[in-house]
């Protein structure tokens, strides 16, 4: 099937009833770019997860939708797990918790990093997630070393599916022990897929697999034929089973 030629549609902001464009029309180029505009809202957002769309874009852009091809995802049970890595998880120097401290995590990866210009997490990004938060769908998990904040992760779990958003870490593999205990407790929970949206070396490193959109539209409609486990979320595996 070829592709339309018609131009990338824009939504209007107050507009809740037009779906977003089916992710096989998203251009090649730049990869992924399916819609522009429409709103943050919680039923927009929910909806667009369940199909595979995600929002990403800068300060004073408007709203950019996205379903790029391929599309990275680590599934619970392959997460890898380096020697390093394995080493810190050892150490017991850290605490790690669910639904904590959503709103500190939120704003962790929200601030500037000295290797990017900027933060696509914008406030009006933070604001809309931290609804999805009170709802039940949005959650965070955290590191912490003697009571401080030191790494997390966060996204949207819609059904057998998490939707990683961003993590940070401020001192060594802080981030990739969340993604583990994440990853630990997913598989507990019989979930499906850790969704990373685009592959990078980074990811790839922990276990990452890059599928072509088509395949990863089944897997998730597989996954949406599942009741959403709703937050707030508590830990429920332990050291023995990372």
């Amino acid at each position: 099937m070829t592709k339309p030629t018609l131009p990338i549609p824009w939504l209007d902001q107050d507009d809740e009833t037009t779906p977003l464009p089916d992710p096989q029309w998203a251009l090649s180029e730049p990869n992924g770019l399916l819609a522009i505009g429409g709103s943050l809202s919680p039923q927009r957002l929910e909806a667009a997860y369940r199909a595979g769309i995600f929002p990403w874009f800068s300060a004073g852009e408007p709203i950019l939708w996205w379903s790029p091809d391929p599309r990275a995802l680590i599934y619970p049970d392959r997460f890898h797990t380096s020697r390093s890595l394995a080493r810190a998880l050892r150490r017991d120097q850290f605490t790690v918790t669910l639904d904590q401290a959503f709103n500190e995590v939120l704003s962790a990866c929200a601030a500037p990093r000295a290797e990017e210009q900027g933060t696509w997490i914008t406030p009006e990004m933070q604001s809309a997630y931290w609804r999805l938060h009170q709802q039940g769908i949005a959650h965070s998990i955290e590191v912490w070393r003697t009571g401080e904040l030191v790494g997390g992760v966060y996204g949207v779990s819609l059904g057998h599916a998490f939707f990683g958003e961003s993590m940070f870490s401020r001192v060594s593999n802080a981030s990739k022990i969340a993604l583990a205990w994440l990853c630990a407790q997913l598989r507990a929970w019989q979930f499906d897929f850790l969704d990373c949206q685009m592959p990078t070396n980074h990811l790839l490193s922990l276990g990452a697999v890059c599928l072509p959109r088509a395949q990863f539209l089944l897997a998730l409609a597989a996954s949406q034929r599942f009741a959403t486990r709703q937050g707030p979320w508590e830990l429920s595996v332990s050291v023995g089973d990372l």
